[in-house]
Order: structure tokens, then sequence, then C-alpha cells
């Protein structure tokens, strides 16, 4: 057996007649072994501990795993991808151009051409409320918050203060449209990461939340109720009422976001 080890050796020259096996296998290999696929050479990258290298295992204290044979490292090699503006992971038509450091991003340079949508030459030929409505089309999950940032800025130019209760209704709703807006961006994860009921269930949420759009001014998403000078109208009596039932009462909004993180989390 010694014999047909160092004729092997010899034929292959190698320095050792172990070199001849490999580390993780049981088989002899022919004496042409070279030639084949996997050979000596191809697992001798497997011969030792493998690193990948960063911030934390670069400060690893790298002791060899046998007396002879040091460990490898491995790089990790860039990459730069599109990620958008048509990708099943964006919701909308943002152009991302990411480098990759392995799977971790070190870099993001956003395109945002095809956003843009010539509002503000639209909006040279009309007047402060005819242009309100571009401003729910801006941002179609954020519409009360969008007027209302276009509404304090003309208010500011024209040096005007609006009524206490204006400023009121203005918050109610800002902070429904909030609550609106984390609502579409959770669903929408959950919905990406595979959890199809969590996305239903907040998004009958949602519709129930956008219902207060509907009653205080007739649209379901574009309401263009937050004008310049305060809103387009005031509550309707009972209002209040019924959005804190609906936030806190039997089967409220608040009970069903402890069902969904249940649902998600646990």
């Amino acid at each position: 057996m010694a014999s047909v080890l160092g004729a092997a050796a010899r034929l292959l020259q190698c320095k050792a007649p172990s070199a001849v096996l490999p580390k993780f296998g049981s088989c002899l290999f022919f004496v042409r072994g070279s030639r084949y696929y996997p050979d000596a050479e191809f697992m001798k990258q497997f011969d030792g501990v493998v690193f990948y290298p960063d911030e934390v295992s670069s400060q690893f204290v790298k002791l060899p795993r046998n007396r002879n044979i040091p460990p490898i490292e491995k790089k990790v090699r860039n990459m730069q991808i599109n990620f958008g503006p048509q990708h099943p992971a964006a919701h909308g038509v943002l152009r991302l151009v990411l480098e990759l450091e392995g799977e971790t991003v070190v870099r993001a340079d956003p395109h945002i051409g095809l956003l843009h949508r010539g509002t503000e030459k639209l909006m040279e030929y009309k007047t402060y409320t005819q242009a309100l409505p571009y401003m729910d089309r801006l941002d179609y999950v954020s519409m009360m918050a969008n007027e209302q940032c276009y509404s304090l800025a003309v208010e500011k130019l024209l040096n005007i203060d609006i009524p206490k209760r204006a400023k009121y209704i203005r918050v109610l709703f800002g902070e429904i449209t909030r609550i609106l807006n984390h609502i579409m961006a959770v669903g929408t994860h959950c919905l990406d990461i595979g959890g199809l009921t969590p996305f239903f269930w907040l998004f009958e949420e949602r519709e129930k939340l956008m219902e207060f759009y509907e009653r205080v001014s007739g649209a379901r998403m574009h309401a263009a109720y937050v004008r310049p000078g305060g809103v387009a109208q005031d509550m309707s009596l009972g209002l209040l009422d019924v959005l804190f039932l609906r936030t806190w009462g039997p089967r409220s909004f608040s009970q069903r976001l402890d069902e969904v993180e249940d649902l998600v989390f646990y």
C-alpha cells in the first residue's frame, strides 16, 4: 500500500503521499485524478477554517486547524444592482442603484425621475385653492399631511392665522393620516415577508379610518379638505364619538393591533 501511494505521489508531483487523499473523503483518487472534478486541488480550499472577513471576524486570532494548514479567507465580492423602478418589493417607481458588499448595502443612489410629475409647472396657472388637489397625489398614502404642508406654506406667505378649531381639526386628521401611512408600511412589509393575514387585517382597519376622510370631505383618498385659511368645512355632529369608539371601543383598532402583533411576532 505504501508503495502504491508513493508511486501516485511521484506521478502527481506531490511532496507527501498524504496529499493524494482528500481531507474529508474516504475514497482513493485515481493516479490521474487531477483531471477529474473534484480533484485534490479543488479540495484544498476546504482544508482549513474559513473566515468571511468583516469588522468582527477580522479581530479573531486565526489559529490553524491543525499545525500545518493556516485559515483561509474568502473575499466578499462587491456588486451593483438596480432596485426598482419595477420590482416586487418596491411599492412605487423609485429607482435605487445599490452597491452591495456581500449582503450589506454600502451605498444607495436614488433616481427620482419617474416620480416627477411636473407639479410645479401645472401650478403656475392656478390659484392657491385650485392647486391644492395636486398635493394629494404627490403621496397617495399621506394625503392630508401634504395638504397641510402646502396650506401652511401659503398661510406663511400671506401672513394669516387660522381659527383655533381649524388647527385642532388639522392636527386630528394629520394624526389619522400618519396612522394610515404606518398601516400601509407595516401591512405591505408583512406581505413581502409572506404574511397574508396581517395584510388583510391591517387594511381592514385602514378602510375604517378612511371612512372619516369620506365623512368630512366626501372623498375616500383625495380629500382636498385642508385648505389655505383652515379646512373646507366643519366636522359633522357625533363624528368625534364614532372616532373614539372606533379607536378604543369593543373590537377597536387598538385591539386589532394587539392581534396583529401576536400573529406576526409569535
